[in-house]
């Protein structure tokens, strides 16, 4: 697809000298499981849990592994596979992703082999389908369904999974083992059913879902993991089915006190350097920027944020541009490489579509960043507050604007760089990274 935008008339112009940008680093607790430690780490975790009472030789384990950007999930994976073979279990992989991948099984195999989740890489097939099972009711009479292949051809069912602040909701439980196991493994007609009316109630629908689905299935265990404020490993744990919701609940405390945020009490204009599913599920995350694609009475802890710039997609979200729509302006070259397929399957999946609606278009960043700042809703425009972050994940090195330097300076966990960056722009007027 090419677009052309005709430029526009804007007051004063697109051209405009950029404030200058100072590096600032954010300090937050760094609780860090280094990659060579997971395999002892799981071994440990596999006997503390006393699996071996659990898997006999022989099983077939179905282990479902989803589409988000998790540092070391490719090693968290094949230490997972690895201690199950050790075990005489016989585990193959199935994407628990509902719809994403644009609804299709080879392309949620597609996102899975773009993390390095392959057989040659962890040691087990990865059998992709969207074809489900129905599980009778719940909550209500709420329809449940689930991977055929997970149901029918396994002995033991467990998931691999990210447990962190949802986007969308709040409650006791959010994104983590229960909701991969509904909606992840629910694949898409089980992803678009729950979806069905809206996320109003999820904080009760995902655990009754949840149990439903455990009371149901062989499921055995999950995989939970907690990342760090620097998009780290910071815990892995396996957590057996009757520990749940219980212990999903205490993990999910945990992962909110380690969430990084942005520390500026208030910004202008915060430029995005990336967006994608492989950062959040909403393409950046609510949390961090206190705007929710369907919900919004949510409470952030965020600060006010007045004009929000998208420069590109992340490579791993494979044109899902999820969240595109909490962006007030993007460029051309950004929409141009949107895939709609993806994007409308997931968005319509969620029923919520605000996500998916495009944001002012320009035809470069710099024209980009240069309209925000001037609709930024400061009189003069050496009083906009700018800053910059590569994305929601990595918030530990961001750049801010010469009149955020002297409350940055003053705040326990800042420091600011005494030498300003200067803003480069190719022959495109596109910002040199």
């Amino acid at each position: 697809m090419e677009l052309k935008i005709e430029e526009f008339q804007l007051e004063g112009g697109f051209e405009l000298e950029l404030p200058a940008m100072y590096p600032a680093r954010q300090k937050f607790a760094r609780t860090k499981i280094e990659a060579q430690a997971i395999p002892a780490l799981m071994h440990t975790e596999s006997q503390r849990k006393q699996l071996a009472t659990k898997i006999k030789p022989g099983m077939k384990i179905a282990v479902g592994v989803g589409s988000r950007g998790i540092t070391n999930l490719q090693a968290i994976v094949k230490a997972t596979i690895t201690e199950l073979k050790a075990l005489g279990a016989e585990p193959f992989i199935v994407p628990a992703m509902g719809s994403h991948g644009a609804g299709k099984a080879e392309g949620q195999a597609k996102i899975l082999a773009g993390y390095g989740i392959t057989e040659a890489e962890v040691g087990a097939p990865v059998r992709a389908s969207m074809e489900t099972v129905y599980l009778g009711k719940a909550f209500g009479d709420v329809e449940v369904y689930f991977d055929r292949l997970a149901y029918e051809e396994a002995e033991g069912i467990i998931v691999i999974a990210r447990i962190k602040p949802h986007t969308d909701f709040k409650g006791e439980i959010e994104s983590g083992i229960m909701k991969m196991l509904g909606i992840g493994l629910g694949k898409h007609k089980g992803a678009s059913y729950l979806h069905k009316g809206g996320m109003g109630d999820f904080a009760e629908l995902i655990p009754a879902v949840g149990r439903h689905i455990i009371e149901h299935t062989p499921f055995l265990f999950g995989v939970g993991i907690i990342e760090n404020s620097f998009h780290e490993t910071a815990h892995i744990e396996i957590v057996l089915k009757d520990q749940l919701p219980g212990r999903e609940k205490e993990l999910l405390a945990e992962a909110k006190r380690l969430m990084p945020k942005l520390l500026c009490k208030e910004i202008d204009v915060l430029i995005v350097d990336e967006i994608g599913k492989n950062i959040s599920g909403s393409g950046m995350d609510s949390n961090i920027i206190g705007r929710s694609s369907c919900n919004q009475s949510l409470v952030f802890d965020a600060p006010p944020i007045n004009k929000i710039v998208v420069l590109n997609l992340t490579k791993e979200t494979k044109g899902n541009a999820s969240g595109i729509g909490l962006a007030d302006y993007t460029t051309v070259r950004t929409v141009e490489s949107i895939d709609f397929a993806a994007l409308y399957a997931n968005s319509t999946t969620a029923v919520e579509i605000n996500g998916a609606k495009l944001p002012v278009m320009l035809a470069t960043d710099q024209k980009a960043i240069v309209t925000a700042i001037r609709t930024a809703g400061r009189r003069k425009i050496n009083d906009v507050k700018v800053v910059r972050i590569k994305n929601t994940l990595e918030l530990d090195q961001i750049l801010i604007s010469e009149n955020l330097v002297n409350e940055a300076a003053g705040h326990a966990q800042m420091e600011v760089g005494e030498t300003a960056v200067s803003w480069t722009f190719d022959e495109n007027g596109n910002l040199i990274k």
